[in-house]
């Protein structure tokens, strides 16, 4: 019999040991580690018990033989029956009958329904002599049962299995480091090419840069303030520059483009099997941007349940991942950004006021383009050079083209501007770009086609608000008055299409036509 025993023992371990391969993905590599058990020896609702860093809770995490409900239950304290006894004490134990154990609690549920006595074998998971866990079997007790041999296979499996553990915190470690990495580079190599600058001699932009160059050598958190396209991202790229932590990462972060179910995770990170989909742990944007910024773009779009765990990050720099009860540090600087008034919010209620004041510490408004037309010269030629570096070509603006981009409103700002210039470059023939391309660009009525007769600059720009009017008309009319629709159409944001039609007065236009539509709608259905 014992020659058997150990012949079925050699299987088991020679089955383990094929599937190293898989130790990767160490949920399904356990899952098959406890099937070997149950298939080969008889080993039944066999479990794969861990500790929680965070909460020192020891909670299932892989099982065979036990329903998704049964192992949801099974969450122990470490000092709380058998399991805690075997954590604590880090020594195997087995009883012949877990109905005569008083310690035995059956927290699962699972036990009860067998006629005959059901024996049970617990060993610790052990790494370096750390306890990490408890690897639990049941199995129907009979002659063939030799409980020494039981527990002396368990002891050996429980040992791969810290090692399968170890090797996927090793590589997950190493993942996480990676991925900081690649965030430093990426943000090293962005500085290296586009060299991160305000561009301006306005009195306005003049003042912005002092406020920059002023905060960016303290650690206060910074609110940048102003429109859509105004150059809040470069900004807090200076910022960054200019601070003791330029060599960190800089990890800008859209909170708008973030779904509401994702963004708690995207910046706080989770662990994993903290939600559907969830199969590996992961670092969030705070952590990725350790020893360096973070930048908060469109923080008024934050929802209030994330904005209570944002709050504490600035006054304590301290979070937990989703899913874990793990206190981590937040290593890193804070400029945040928003087209939207924070304070109206704070008052409204959708923003907590809490965090508005904690935010408001160090506010800069960047100003639009209108408010300050001296710089458009500068910034057109800025993008300019960067641009036809791109195409390997060298342009320069007419003094005509110069004079009607100047009076253009630039309701996009330097966003708008950047988009403008680069469709410029590709679109011009010869060395300059003339007036004449401007207007088709901007859609002027009457513009000659590109390469066509330039028109007085000046005469032309005083309809360019009429022109964009006709334009945004025709592009509502084309697709059902529909905005978000029209402003894919026309190659803009919905934010700049909203400000476009605030502008030139078109919502109750346009609420007429969808009212019109809707009826016209109804009476042919």
């Amino acid at each position: 019999m014992t020659n058997t025993l150990k012949n079925s023992e050699l299987r088991v371990l020679s089955s383990i040991c094929s599937i190293i391969d898989k130790a990767l993905s160490l949920e399904s590599a356990l899952e098959e580690v406890l099937r070997i058990l149950s298939d080969t020896l008889g080993m039944k609702r066999g479990a794969v018990i861990l500790a929680d860093p965070g909460t020192g809770l020891l909670s299932i995490s892989v099982s065979h033989g036990l329903s998704p409900e049964e192992k949801r239950r099974g969450v122990y304290s470490p000092d709380e029956g058998v399991t805690g006894h075997i954590f604590q004490t880090a020594k195997p134990y087995f009883t012949r009958d877990i109905r005569k154990d008083p310690r035995f609690l059956n927290r699962t549920g699972a036990r009860g329904s067998e006629n005959g006595p059901v024996s049970f074998t617990g060993v610790p998971v052990l790494l370096s002599g750390r306890p990490m866990g408890v690897l639990t079997v049941d199995r129907l007790f009979g002659p063939d049962v030799c409980f020494e041999e039981d527990v002396r296979l368990l002891t050996v499996v429980a040992t791969l299995i810290a090692q399968f553990i170890s090797l996927n915190e090793q590589v997950e470690k190493r993942v996480e480091g990676l991925r900081r990495e690649n965030a430093r580079l990426k943000s090293r190599l962005t500085r290296v090419e586009d060299g991160p600058s305000l561009v301006g001699v306005s009195v306005s932009m003049g003042e912005v840069m002092r406020q920059v160059e002023k905060v960016a050598a303290t650690r206060a958190t910074v609110l940048l303030l102003g429109e859509s396209g105004t150059g809040k991202t470069l900004a807090a790229h200076v910022i960054h520059e200019l601070s003791d932590r330029k060599s960190g990462p800089f990890v800008p972060v859209n909170c708008a483009a973030i779904p509401e179910n994702l963004l708690e995770s995207e910046l706080f990170g989770h662990e994993k099997g903290a939600f559907t989909g969830a199969s590996a742990a992961r670092a969030g944007r705070f952590e990725d941007a350790g020893g360096g910024t973070i930048f908060l773009d469109e923080i008024g779009e934050l929802p209030l349940t994330v904005q209570g765990k944002l709050l504490r990050i600035v006054q304590e720099r301290e979070f937990e991942r989703l899913g874990s009860n793990a206190t981590r540090k937040a290593d890193v600087r804070i400029v945040a950004a928003t087209n939207r008034d924070l304070a109206r919010l704070a008052e409204e209620g959708r923003f907590r006021q809490d965090l508005y004041y904690r935010m408001n510490v160090f506010p800069i408004s960047v100003p639009p383009l209108r408010e300050r037309r001296e710089d458009i010269p500068r910034l057109l030629n800025h993008f300019l050079a960067k641009i036809q570096r791109s195409y390997n070509r060298r342009l320069a603006f007419s003094p005509e083209a110069l004079d009607i981009l100047k009076d253009y409103s630039w309701p996009g700002n330097a966003r708008e501007m950047e988009n403008m210039v680069e469709r410029l470059v590709i679109l011009t023939e010869g060395g300059r770009i003339e007036a004449g391309l401007i207007r088709f660009c901007l859609g002027a009525g009457g513009a000659a086609p590109p390469g066509g007769p330039a028109v007085p600059g000046k005469e032309k720009a005083r309809s360019l608000a009429d022109t964009e009017r006709e334009e945004l008309l025709t592009a509502l009319r084309a697709n059902g008055w529909i905005q978000r629709q029209a402003a894919r159409a026309l190659g803009i944001s919905e934010r700049q299409m909203g400000y476009k039609v605030k502008k030139h007065g078109l919502l109750p236009r346009i609420m007429r036509e969808r009212a019109a539509a809707s009826e016209k709608e109804g009476r042919e259905s």
